[in-house]
């Protein structure tokens, strides 16, 4: 195993099976590869996270800087260079291991060109990997833009009545804002004469120069995130999405922003990021309060989670730019967790849509009398949402609030609020919809989840639970990430 090209073998995989779904798509026709892309991508999505597994086994903890490289010269002064540190290897494995549960739930619900959907979802998984491993400029901007392509198609193609609208917004958003971040990396290019992540994290570029390079890479993180007031994309993809597509879009790709901002923000351009962080605090804090207004006025179960993920994003960057061992650590451990509870509250979201075909809240109540195995994993992902001690949502939230407080007391107060908001609209939501009277006739016949969706739903229960008694298994491996990100800015 020592001299295998583990990350590579992890990113690629996927590609070995979607390109199996379009070998029997074209040679055996599309009825015969829709019963055979079910098997292909299970299987090899499962593959891809033992692979990702190996490739924890495999890690040191305990050592800074990146390791399993593997370089090979492209182009000019690009490589194909992959490397992960703690902070990349938890997100690939977070990636790995939502992705099965993803095509287990699609197996079900997707009905129409079932194998071009696994072919698009399959691609998707590489390309967001890819992001997690790069350790090159160019390289990561092809992967971080080539995830448009597949998630664009999943939700125009699969999504709902207005998918074309947000799947097109969705990609104009993102697009825009990483035409300022490909202009930056050509600068950068023509200055350092490298893309390496490595060389360009240790070149100490001009105080001015860093201001406008921090902004051009902030108009790109910030609509993936996405923050405040460039979020308004990611309600509507949403809520047109097929279930699995928005569990991958707010547990993985959301995440990219987080870290971009990690990764390049704050160790290349640390007196910029310095500058920049009152201005941060504040986008933070209204994204966490506005967001949370919103959620609590939604009609929508679907919409509401979104806006929950933008008030959560919230936390990340409040986090990031505390310049603080809490304030990282926790930020890191925030997208981790948020990943495994939001990716849930979409599968819970997509159970009963899959029975009623409607997401409208006043549609349900008194769930608990005919699903009281649904009704007990909601509440617990509902109470993770809001952060109760015990689940994963409460150390992630604790340690941005305890690191936003050592460098900004309001800003921690801020976000105080936005958890107490956080309460009363997942409250609101769980009593209107699961407790009372059942007095819609249409719900006397639904049925509790099934087998494979108590698989996929106490997965991510016991995910949640292991991560809140047990975080140290995320900060250990961690640690020397944040340690090292704090050494570039000086901290």
């Amino acid at each position: 195993m020592a001299g295998l090209p583990i990350l590579s073998l992890t990113i690629f995989l996927p590609l070995v099976g979607a390109l199996l779904i379009l070998g029997f798509r074209i040679l055996a026709g599309a009825s015969f590869a829709a019963g055979a892309s079910k098997g292909i991508a299970l299987i090899l999505s499962i593959a891809t996270f033992a692979a990702s597994v190996i490739a924890l086994m495999q890690f040191n903890p305990a050592a800074t800087g990146y390791q399993l490289v593997e370089s090979i010269p492209w182009f000019g002064g690009s490589s194909y260079k992959l490397g992960i540190d703690g902070m990349a290897l938890s997100l690939v494995v977070l990636t790995t291991a939502l992705t099965p549960l993803c095509i287990l739930q699609s197996m079900r619900s997707i009905e129409d060109r079932l194998a071009d959907y696994m072919i698009a979802f399959l691609i998707l998984e590489t390309l967001m990997i890819g992001v997690f491993c790069a350790l090159d400029m160019m390289l990561f901007y092809v992967f971080f833009e080539g995830g448009l392509i597949p998630m664009f198609l999943i939700i125009g193609i699969w999504g709902g009545k207005n998918r074309l609208y947000a799947a097109f917004k969705f990609f104009l958003y993102t697009l825009l804002g990483s035409l300022l971040l490909l202009i930056a990396l050509v600068y950068m290019y023509s200055v350092t004469g490298t893309t390496d992540i490595e060389a360009l994290q240790k070149y100490p570029f001009a105080p001015e120069v860093q201001t406008w390079l921090w902004l051009a890479f902030f108009a790109s993180f910030s609509v993936k995130l996405p923050m405040w007031p460039v979020h308004t994309w990611l309600p509507d993809a949403h809520v047109e999405a097929p279930t699995a597509g928005s569990v991958v879009l707010a547990a993985v790709l959301l995440k990219m922003g987080g870290y971009g901002f990690l990764r390049f923000s704050l160790p290349m351009f640390p007196d910029a990021s310095l500058l920049f962080q009152p201005l941060m605090f504040g986008l933070s804090v209204i994204a966490i309060i506005y967001a949370s207004l919103v959620a609590f006025r939604q009609t929508d179960i679907k919409k509401l989670v979104a806006y929950s993920s933008v008030a959560h994003m919230g936390f990340v960057t409040l986090g990031i730019f505390s310049f603080n061992e809490a304030g990282i650590q926790g930020a890191i451990f925030q997208m981790i967790s948020h990943g495994i509870i939001s990716g849930a509250l979409f599968f819970c979201v997509g159970v009963i849509y899959d029975r009623m075909h409607t997401r409208e809240i006043a549609f349900y109540g008194g769930l608990v009398h005919r699903m009281p195995i649904y009704a007990a994993l909601f509440m617990l992902f509902s109470m993770a949402n809001v952060g109760l001690p015990g689940t994963s949502g409460f150390v992630g939230e604790i340690l941005t609030m305890v690191g936003g407080f050592q460098a900004s007391t309001w800003a921690a107060a801020g976000a105080a609020l936005g958890v107490i908001l956080s309460a009363v609209y997942m409250l609101t939501l769980y009593r209107r919809a699961v407790f009372g009277e059942m007095t819609n006739e249409k719900l006397f016949d639904i049925k509790d989840v099934s087998a494979t969706e108590f698989i996929i739903l106490g997965l991510l229960a016991i995910g949640s639970l292991v991560l809140g008694v047990l975080p140290s298994l995320a900060f250990d491996l961690t640690k020397s990430s944040t340690a090292s990100i704090l050494q570039m800015i000086g901290k």
